[in-house]
């Protein structure tokens, strides 16, 4: 009698368990508030044994009776599992460019696998919340379940959501926010703010290109895409020209990576083209897609979402994957017949090129001249204006028929290359005749414009000093370039390293 009692008082109310004990079994008060604290001791001790079961569980110690599904037996011994693993909560929300940027966008994200489905809620942006009471629009991702495993990092187990949101009205701000599809905020994001392009092609724009970032993301390069931002809040979208991490399918170095960019990520599109560093031997690596959205209108299957081209107003925008061209004849004489063929069709005034390895290398060694030789008749036969490059870790900036150096004002100017690096992995270079502007041991990010007949480009330092600028005026099919390089003295690394001395 007495065992069936104490089976069920552990589950009553302890107040009411005291009047009831001491009735059913006809003893004093004193008695009572015995086997009371009996009672409560052995509750304690169950929930000790709870507690103990739970934290087995959580560091991965089975339990008979456990019906845990965590997928992280170390979870709690990785510093930074914040930055690798994914919750329930989305995370890694970032927005991307279509090929038709006026009127739509694309917006992938993460989330553990009890998540097995995603939404995304867009409204026109309104002066306060009334957007929530009515016209909020809402649509079913593609989720993907995804794992993988780095050689150095323990197994990643997520859900990838994706959503392509169409039919948008041009220069038009949004709000959007992606989640579970649960009524409530607890499985969602914040609400995004975002404004598609014009469709009007003189209306001008502005977009920031960065060069390789690559290593040390979170400690070094957050603070270049912060000020980036910080300088210019009003740009459009960001352009990344390769090597965004070191070790392609790093999980923490991703989470680096979408770290320091934070919200910006998720409020100003990107549009990125791979590095050497995104493959391994030969193989993209497989976060680049589950990750990303971008255009899948290249020449081949092998290169959908590497090699594209966008329609932004009026420019051209053509990424080049580099490192498939260099690893892959298919590859190569499919993007360089692809490429004659875009640019042949092109309707646009301004035309520019994204690629990971420079055409005109910043240092003897570094050359690419199968890429050069592919791609350069056709960048002078259709007048490219800007080829815009990383990989080597250092900044140049200049044209091919670059004689006149020193020159303020080119007429019948050619196609404008750049290479520049963004993240704090330098290498040294080289003074070059292609050169105009060059410079070591400096990270930096590009702010270009484009307003009806000019293009302006200018590159800051992360703590707002400008390092190079230029404009590119177009009149009746002919360009001139006008150089604006600052005074500044030409940054050396044999300037700061001592043994370089």
């Amino acid at each position: 009698m007495i065992p069936i009692i104490l089976g069920v008082v552990l589950f009553l109310d302890l107040n009411f368990l005291k009047v009831k004990l001491m009735g059913l079994l006809g003893i004093k008060q004193k008695w009572g508030l015995i086997i009371l604290v009996f009672f409560i001791a052995c509750k304690t001790q169950h929930e000790k044994l709870d507690s103990k079961q739970l934290t087995e569980v959580e560091h991965g110690h089975s339990h008979p009776h456990s019906h845990s599904h965590s997928h992280y037996p170390v979870y709690d011994s990785i510093a930074a599992h914040k930055l690798i693993f994914p919750s329930q909560v989305p995370d890694r929300v970032i927005a991307n460019l279509t090929a038709d940027p006026a009127h739509s966008f694309a917006v992938n994200w993460r989330t553990d696998q009890h998540v097995k489905s995603g939404e995304l809620q867009i409204a026109l942006a309104t002066d306060g919340p009334e957007f929530l009471l009515e016209g909020v629009r809402k649509i079913r991702a593609k989720s993907q379940i995804f794992e993988n495993q780095n050689r150095k990092e323990p197994l990643v187990k997520a859900v990838y959501h994706s959503v392509v949101v169409d039919g948008l009205k041009p220069k038009t701000t949004y709000v959007y926010r992606v989640g579970d599809g649960k009524d409530g905020n607890d499985g969602w994001s914040e609400w995004f703010q975002f404004t598609t392009a014009s469709a009007a092609p003189d209306e001008p724009f502005s977009f920031i290109y960065f060069g390789d970032a690559q290593n040390n993301v979170k400690s070094l390069w957050s603070r270049v895409i912060r000020n980036s931002y910080r300088k210019f809040p009003e740009v459009d979208f960001m352009l990344h020209a390769g090597d965004l991490i070191n070790d392609r399918d790093a999980n923490l170095e991703w989470g680096e990576w979408f770290y320091a960019g934070s919200f910006i990520h998720a409020t100003v599109p990107s549009v990125m083209t791979p590095g050497n560093h995104e493959y391994r031997d030969g193989v993209l690596t497989s976060l680049w897609k589950p990750q990303f959205t971008l255009p899948e209108n290249g020449p081949i299957e092998e290169l959908q979402e590497t090699c594209f081209v966008i329609d932004y107003q009026e420019m051209k925008l053509i990424s080049i994957d580099s490192e498939g061209y260099d690893e892959s004849m298919e590859a190569r004489s499919a993007q360089i017949k692809w490429l004659d063929s875009v640019l042949q069709s092109n309707t646009k005034k301004w035309i520019t090129i994204f690629t990971h390895y420079p055409v005109y290398s910043t240092k003897e060694g570094r050359d690419n001249w199968e890429l050069r030789e592919g791609i350069k008749p056709l960048i002078d036969k259709y007048k490219v204006d800007l080829v815009l490059q990383g990989h080597d870790h250092t900044y140049a900036r200049g044209y091919a028929d670059n004689k006149g150096k020193g020159l303020t004002l080119v007429d019948d100017a050619g196609t404008v290359y750049a290479v520049s690096v963004s993240g704090p992995k330098m290498y040294e270079s080289q003074d070059q005749d292609w050169m105009v502007r060059r410079g070591e041991y400096t990270q930096l990010f590009q702010i270009i414009t484009v307003a009806q007949d000019t293009v302006k480009y200018e590159a800051y330092t992360p703590i707002g000093n400008l390092y190079d600028a230029f404009d590119l005026v177009k009149k009746d099919d002919k360009k001139q370039l006008i150089n604006r390089v600052p005074e500044s003295p030409v940054r050396l690394r044999k300037n700061f390293l001592k043994e370089d001395k």
